[in-house]
């Protein structure tokens, strides 16, 4: 290949690493490349204009071939052709790696709350790129009265990656914008509303509402028991397949190939014991839908039609919440009080006031945080040896 045109493609490579060439994340704050569209032609190394045809290459090259003769010398083009095509494959690989660094649904929340202050900004003929300083004390104080502390939270992450992806320095640091969020936190708030835990008697009550004489019945019994049993969040439930599930004589083990806290896929075995009463036993209960659903490879958990036929794709995570929610208004429970994670607070209140310790919980529900745990421990103990109790009221 000619010097010339590696040197091309090495000043190609350069200006696509260019931020300036990188997506605008008002459209995708998830990095990808430009696809080398719009590339300029290979220019003469002597600095003249792009010869005009294979012939006229030729003539300057003292090439056999004159112009309007012979014919392209179709080694050099397949050799530049390749080495082209192998590095834009590289780097394309390359920014799929960074994309994959981060959870689809990370990117896709930073991408709404990216295009809610973009929106904010152009109404007001303020830049949202890059911002200033005082463009987001007024962005956060025109939010802070209604909306959540949370929610400011996640859009002062969002902004800050996408100052970040094109390389310029986040306004979030300035110490205006620090103060003010320091004074909205201690007005407003820091605390979480969350869902209602399942506890046991819930979680009684909702698989006794499920018909197990329907696979969508037997579905949504499974689905409660085993995402109740192994504190599972919704990604997780759903993204089990039947290949995780290995049975064992006290009862099973699913591996959570990849989850929230395990982005790189390193896996994590969680046992599932068998229960102590049979209609709320998680592994006969998973053995009873899979059997009747004839799930025998693929996805554990699928949809199923209105007409009882069960789907070959993936349950959605978002389905979770729904079932639910269904089954806690079939028990005669207020469904708005629970969601998906009303099954993963449940066995963690529910263990800590069985007496699991705080590192046992952990280890089941793959928890990094103490934090939370406690959380969840000082919930369940919140009237054992109570100051109140003890005063004789």
């Amino acid at each position: 290949m000619g010097q010339e045109t590696r040197q091309d493609l090495g000043q190609d490579l350069e200006s696509w690493q260019d931020p300036d060439l990188r997506p605008d994340p008002g459209g995708d704050l998830a990095p990808g490349p430009e696809r080398w569209q719009g590339s300029e032609p290979l220019q003469d190394p002597e600095g003249g204009a792009a010869p005009t045809s294979w012939g006229e290459r030729g003539e300057r090259e003292g090439d056999a071939a004159s112009a309007g003769e012979g014919e392209p010398p179709t080694a050099l083009v397949a050799a530049a052709a390749g080495e082209i095509g192998e590095a834009a494959a590289l780097a394309q690989a390359a920014w799929d790696y960074v994309a994959a660094a981060r959870a689809q649904n990370t990117w896709r929340a930073y991408q709404a709350d990216w295009r809610h202050f973009e929106n904010w900004c152009q109404l007001r003929s303020l830049c949202p790129l890059p911002a200033t300083p005082e463009t987001l004390v007024l962005y956060l104080v025109a939010l802070a009265r209604t909306h959540k502390t949370s929610t400011l939270q996640r859009r002062l992450t969002a902004i800050a990656q996408a100052h970040k992806a094109k390389e310029l320095e986040p306004p979030t640091k300035a110490a205006a914008v620090v103060s003010v969020w320091s004074g909205i936190k201690r007005v407003h708030g820091t605390a979480q509303q969350g869902k209602a835990p399942t506890l046991i008697d819930d979680i009684r009550a909702m698989a006794a509402a499920a018909d197990a004489s329907t696979l969508l019945g037997r579905r949504d019994r499974a689905l409660l028991l085993v995402g109740f049993a192994g504190g599972f969040r919704r990604s997780e439930l759903v993204g089990l397949n039947v290949e995780d599930v290995a049975s064992r004589g006290a009862g099973m083990v699913l591996t959570l190939r990849r989850s929230k806290t395990d982005q790189e896929g390193a896996g994590r075995p969680v046992g599932i014991p068998l229960g102590s009463r049979e209609e709320t036993c998680p592994v006969r209960a998973l053995a009873a839908w899979t059997e009747a659903a004839a799930i025998t490879a693929g996805p554990l958990f699928r949809p199923v039609t209105r007409h009882g036929k069960v789907l070959p794709e993936r349950l959605s995570d978002k389905a979770v919440a729904l079932v639910v929610k269904r089954l806690a208004k079939a028990a005669g429970r207020d469904p708005a009080l629970f969601a998906g994670h009303s099954l993963r607070a449940g066995l963690a209140t529910a263990a800590a006031a069985g007496g699991a310790s705080e590192r046992k919980i952990m280890e089941q529900t793959g928890h990094r945080s103490e934090k939370m745990v406690r959380r969840y421990i000082r919930d369940a103990d919140i009237f054992q040896g109570n100051a109140a109790a003890a005063a004789g009221l």
